[in-house]
C-alpha cells in the first residue's frame, strides 16, 4: 500500500508541476483528488487493512493530499499571473496616440423650438403653464363651450378611460383651469405647451402630438392684438420675412375664429411643392375668446375680453428645421439628432 501511494505521489507531483494551463490543471486535480480519484480510491481500500496500518496508511494519504492540493493552488496563483500579463500586455494604451473625440449630445428638435417659443413669450409678459394630460370632460369640452351634446364634439375622437377621464384633446383644458382658479379674476397672459392625443384612423396623422396654445384675457383686447402677437411669434420662428394671412373659420371655444397662415419660406410665396404651388402654409387656429367660455369659468365678458391660438410644434419644428418626415421626430436616431448640435447658442 506505501509503495503504491509513493507512486502516486511521485506521478502526481510530476505532472501537476508541468502542467500547461487551469484546464490541465483542473483534469488533474479531479484525476488525483476527486471523488474516484486514486487517493481516494487508496482511502476506500484501506478497509481491508489491519487495525494497526489503517491510522498509519490514513495519516500518509492526508499528508499527500494537503501536498498535492498546496502544489495545485500554487500553480492556479501562477496561471492567474501569467492571464493577468498577457491581457496587459495585450490592452496596452499608447500615451502617443491622439485621444479619441468625446460626442456629445444635442437637444432634441421639438425641446429647441419649445425653449424658444418659451424665451419669446416670456420677454412678452408671458407666463409657462403646464397642466395634466389626464384630463376631466368638463375642462376638456364643457368649459370651453362643447356640451356633451353639441354638435362640434364630433370632430374630437377621444381617449376615454373612463366615462368622465381622458387623455387631453388639446392644451386649451390648461386655460380652463387657469380661469378657473383665478379667484380675483385678473388679467391672464400664458402659453400651455404639451402633449396631445387623438384617435386618428390613417397612417398620415399620429395619435400622440405636441401643442402650444396661448391665453390672453384683459380689458380692451381686440383682433390686432391678436394679429401682432402672432406676427412676432412667426417671424421669431420662421423668418423676418414671413407675412400671414387670416382665413374665417370655426372652433367653439373663439368667436370670431380664424385659420392663420404663413407665406411659403420655402419658395417665399411664388409657390412650390411644399406649398402646394399656393404660396401659403396654415400653421395654427386663433381667435378672440367666446363669451360663453369667459362666463363660465368667471369672468364678465362685458368687461373682458381675450384672444387665444394654438399650433402643433411637431410641425412647427419640421418647418423651421426642414424636416421631411414627422417621423423622424420619434424614432431618436442619433445620426438624425446630432444634425442639431450646430444650433447650439
Amino acid at each position: 500500500m506505501k509503495e503504491k501511494i509513493r507512486q502516486i505521489e511521485e506521478s502526481a507531483e510530476k505532472e501537476l508541476v508541468n502542467s500547461k494551463n487551469a484546464k490541465e490543471l483542473d483534469d488533474l486535480r479531479i484525476k488525483y483528488l476527486g471523488k474516484k480519484g486514486e487517493l481516494t480510491q487508496v482511502l476506500r481500500g484501506m478497509k481491508d487493512l489491519s487495525a494497526e496500518e489503517r491510522p498509519i496508511i490514513g495519516g500518509i494519504v492526508n499528508k499527500l493530499r494537503d501536498k498535492l492540493e498546496q502544489i495545485i493552488k500554487e500553480k492556479e496563483q501562477q496561471f492567474e499571473i501569467e492571464k493577468l500579463q498577457e491581457k496587459i500586455e495585450n490592452e496596452k494604451i499608447d500615451i502617443t496616440l491622439p485621444s479619441t473625440k468625446v460626442k456629445r449630445g444635442s437637444k432634441h428638435p421639438l425641446n429647441r423650438v419649445i425653449e424658444d417659443i418659451e424665451d419669446l413669450f416670456v420677454s412678452m409678459g408671458y407666463d409657462v403653464v403646464g397642466g395634466p394630460e389626464l384630463e376631466t370632460d368638463e375642462y376638456c369640452f364643457e368649459r370651453l363651450n362643447l356640451p356633451k351634446d353639441h354638435p362640434a364634439r364630433d370632430m374630437q375622437d377621444s381617449f376615454y378611460i373612463t366615462s368622465e377621464y381622458l387623455l387631453r384633446t388639446q392644451t386649451s383644458s390648461v386655460q380652463a383651469r387657469v380661469m378657473e382658479s383665478n379667484e380675483e379674476k385678473t388679467p391672464i397672459r400664458i402659453i400651455c405647451p404639451g402633449k396631445t392625443y387623438r384617435r386618428e384612423d390613417d397612417a398620415t396623422h399620429s395619435h400622440q402630438f405636441n401643442q402650444v396654445e396661448g391665453l390672453v384675457i384683459d380689458e380692451n383686447i381686440t383682433l390686432a392684438h391678436l394679429k401682432g402677437t402672432l406676427e412676432v411669434f412667426v417671424r421669431r420662428m420662421l423668418g423676418e420675412k414671413s407675412k400671414l394671412r387670416f382665413r374665417p373659420s370655426y372652433f367653439p371655444f373663439t368667436e370670431p375664429s380664424y385659420e392663420v397662415d404663413v407665406s411659403c419660406f420655402k419658395c417665399g410665396g411664388s409657390g412650390c411643392n411644399l406649398c402646394k404651388q399656393t404660396g401659403w402654409i396654415e400653421i395654427l387656429g386663433a381667435g378672440m375668446v367666446h363669451p360663453n367660455v369667459l362666463k363660465m369659468n368667471g369672468y364678465n365678458p362685458e368687461k373682458y375680453g381675450g384672444f387665444a391660438f394654438g399650433t402643433g410644434l411637431d410641425r412647427l419644428a419640421m418647418f423651421r428645421y426642414g424636416i421631411t418626415d414627422m417621423r423622424y421626430l420619434y424614432k431618436n436616431d442619433v445620426r438624425f439628432l446630432n444634425q442639431f448640435s450646430q444650433f447650439e447658442r
